[in-house]
């Protein structure tokens, strides 16, 4: 910071933030503050910024601010001249009025520049504004970073005075601005802005009067037992966490959960401390899933696990706003709250077990899906066809498939995923269990839900792949045959989850050797569609309706896998292969192999001639003929036509054994003979049977070309 500069805040006092946004609410916030004082030139170069957030406050430091923006060089195209000056090149009364709409009646007519836009001459003033006073740009500041706060609901409320009504995410009570030391004029929401605030609401008495804008994180820490700063407050959390748990001898586990209840107990304590807890050991024979759940969810403690099991232990860990020399009564207060929530838990587990899983699927028909497509019970009808469909395709047990379909809903009706649907899946394979399921039926639902497969797909794991693709391609078909397609950032059936689960179904299933595909067999994309199309009858969604949604899912499916490689991958490689849209499961390896093939030296010319060759068939007018080889005659298409003899067995070879990198080099060998034919021959000559000839040599050329990947998208 230089002399001509100082420190800025400004913090704005609110009653309890909603927690979730909290994090956004503050990053946004500081933003806002920080953009319009850059545009109206008030920061000094290097200006560094730090937001804080609390549960009930939201504030920026700004490291360099000036108190008046440097002067600005502006240029008014005003008017073409001859509308502007009179004949005697006095001011007309349009251009006066122009000049004072721009704020610039000081500016004598005389002085204005003459330039010419190309078309005519026009009048231009030119001169220096003086730059922004930091009391006004701060104002506009303020109000602009309020007004872009991503706010999730808005409240209204009323000022003091009993009849302003005003908006904002939760009632505002102060409002600091300090330029160094000095309180800057500004005013939002109905506070003048001043430099006293509140600290921790229990921990703090009275007022805190802001030295300068400095000293707030100090002052708020020492004064008021506030950490101000939301990441430091969460590395204080999670430092506390990981002190208690090594002293325990346990972990936090390492889902990502964890980390997203971390960012939330940060949002609702100012000063945070952590406490120890425990429960009965009894409540563990209850599925650790729910124990967790209901601590994590309703209690928002930190349940610990063993490391050498992974298991849940009985201990958990508080973190309270509240720092206490004996926190006894805190540990036993939270103690005797969570103990009746699982002991609940404990019983929904016993009530459930006493009705066997399979013996809940006829209640799946009061349960609606949804009002086009009819109840749960009809979709799982559906699945179970999809799902004994797949089966036979890849040689699976279809009465496990089936089985797994027939039971994968059912826990919808028990008592625990009524009150935690968060549950659902992980239950129905607990109860599957207890009612002595097959281990793969149990399996199956217990994955049911996962985002995405991501381990190779062994034959243990066969019937869960397929339950796990039935639902999906139901999902897909289904709902996007009743017109509900994702539409921008709306996708509230999860479609576009669905379409990458299935892109993960079909890699994982091929890395484990089991994905038997053949052209017109179920195991392709489309035939899994249509499998799924044809367990809709026609009152649900019209046949032409159903046909159209099959293309256009199989479309976004690979629209969305295009989406997934691009961020790893060029987009040209991309492109070039998803414009085949080849077999899911090979999607991946022809990308890398097409990456690998591009950076051949041969790439960028084969890739010029074959979207050269592709135009040229395109001006076929009968299609291709069979090729004549006693109708070539030039020693270039004789040299072509055997380089393609020479190289197409082989490139086959390797195409079919999934060898995409070693088929593109043997393709790089032609380029020679490709190069030595567009320089000297004629392929569209006059004589239409040598013309016709050429161009069924140039269509063997393009067949040899693009079996791993549409090449010409590689072409500058």
């Amino acid at each position: 910071m230089n002399a001509s500069t100082r420190p800025l805040l400004v913090e704005l006092l609110t009653e309890e933030l909603p927690p979730k946004a909290l994090r956004k609410l503050g990053l946004s916030f500081a933003e806002g503050v920080r953009a319009t004082l850059a545009a109206r030139g008030l920061l000094a170069e290097g200006c560094a910024v730090q937001p804080y957030a609390t549960p009930r406050r939201l504030a920026v430091r700004l490291s360099a601010v000036l108190a008046q923006a440097p002067d600005q060089e502006y240029a008014e195209k005003l008017m073409p001249v001859k509308i502007g000056l009179d004949a005697d090149g006095k001011p007309t009364p349009a251009l006066l009025k122009k000049l004072a709409a721009k704020g610039l009646e000081h500016v004598d007519a005389a002085t204005l520049a003459r330039e010419s836009d190309g078309k005519q001459d026009v009048l231009v003033a030119r001169g220096k504004a003086p730059g922004a006073a930091l009391a006004a740009g701060l104002q506009e500041a303020i109000d602009a970073a309020i007004a872009g706060l991503p706010i999730p609901k808005v409240m209204s409320y009323q000022l003091a005075d009993g009849q302003t009504t005003v908006k904002f995410v939760r009632p505002a009570h102060r409002l600091v601005a300090l330029f160094g030391a000095d309180i800057v004029p500004v005013a939002t929401l109905g506070l003048i802005a001043g430099r006293k605030t509140l600290g921790h609401r229990f921990m703090s008495q009275g007022d805190i009067a802001i030295a300068d804008a400095d000293s707030y994180a100090t002052q708020l820490l020492e004064q008021g037992h506030v950490i101000a700063a939301f990441d430091d407050r969460r590395a204080d959390i999670q430092r506390q966490l990981d002190a208690h748990a090594a002293r325990l001898g346990a972990t936090l586990g390492d889902d990502p959960e964890v980390t997203a209840l971390l960012d939330e107990v940060t949002a609702l304590v100012e000063h945070p401390t952590v406490y120890e807890g425990e429960f009965e050991e009894q409540f563990l024979d209850v599925p650790q899933e729910c124990l967790i759940l209901t601590m994590r969810l309703n209690q928002k403690y930190f349940p610990l696990f063993s490391p050498a099991t992974g298991k849940l232990t009985h201990r958990f860990l508080i973190v309270s706003n509240m720092q206490v020399a004996n926190p006894v009564n805190i540990v036993e207060g939270n103690q005797r709250v969570v103990r009746p929530r699982l002991a609940d838990a404990q019983f929904f587990f016993d009530t459930d077990r006493k009705t066997p899983l399979a013996a809940r699927v006829e209640q799946l028909g009061s349960i609606v899906y949804h009002n086009k497509l009819g109840s749960q019970l009809q979709r799982v009808e559906r699945v179970r066809a999809i799902a004994r469909g797949i089966a036979a395709a890849l040689g699976a047990d279809a009465q496990r498939a089936d089985r797994a379909a027939m039971l994968a809903k059912a826990d919808l009706g028990t008592n625990m995923v009524g009150e935690f649907p968060e549950l659902q899946g992980v239950m129905g394979a607990y109860y599957a269990q207890a009612d002595g399921e097959p281990e793969d039926v149990v399996t199956a639902l217990r994955g049911q839900y996962r985002n995405r497969m991501d381990a190779p797909v062994d034959a243990a794991g066969l019937t869960a792949a397929i339950l796990f693709i039935a639902e999906r391609a139901e999902t897909l078909v289904g709902i996007w045959g009743i017109g509900l397609a994702p539409t921008g950032e709306r996708d509230p059936y999860g479609l576009r989850r669905a379409a990458l689960g299935l892109i993960s179904a079909f890699e994982q299933l091929a890395a484990g050797g089991l994905l038997k595909i053949s052209e017109n067999g179920p195991m392709t994309l489309a035939g899994v569609l249509d499998l799924a199309a044809a367990t809709f009858d026609a009152g649900q969604i019209a046949p032409a309706e159903l046909k159209s949604a099959v293309a256009e899912v199989s479309a976004f499916i690979y629209e969305r896998y295009r989406n997934q490689l691009a961020a790893d991958f060029d987009r040209a490689a991309v492109d070039a292969v998803i414009a085949l849209t080849p077999p899911l499961h090979q999607v991946s390896a022809r990308v890398r192999a097409v990456t690998a093939f591009s950076a051949l030296p041969e790439a960028a010319s084969l890739a010029a001639a074959n979207k050269r060759v592709g135009n040229l068939l395109k001006k076929a007018e009968d299609g291709t003929a069979a090729l004549d080889p006693a109708r070539l005659t030039e020693p270039a298409e004789q040299a072509l036509a055997k380089a393609i003899a020479d190289l197409s067995p082989r490139a086959q070879a390797q195409f079919d054994a999934g060898d995409f990198a070693a088929s593109l080099s043997t393709l790089a060998q032609a380029r020679e003979p490709v190069d030595a034919f567009f320089a000297d021959v004629m392929v569209m000559a006059d004589d239409p049977a040598v013309r016709a000839n050429r161009l069924a040599l140039l269509a063997q050329l393009h067949g040899l070309m693009n079996k791993v990947a549409d090449i010409s998208r590689l072409a500058q």
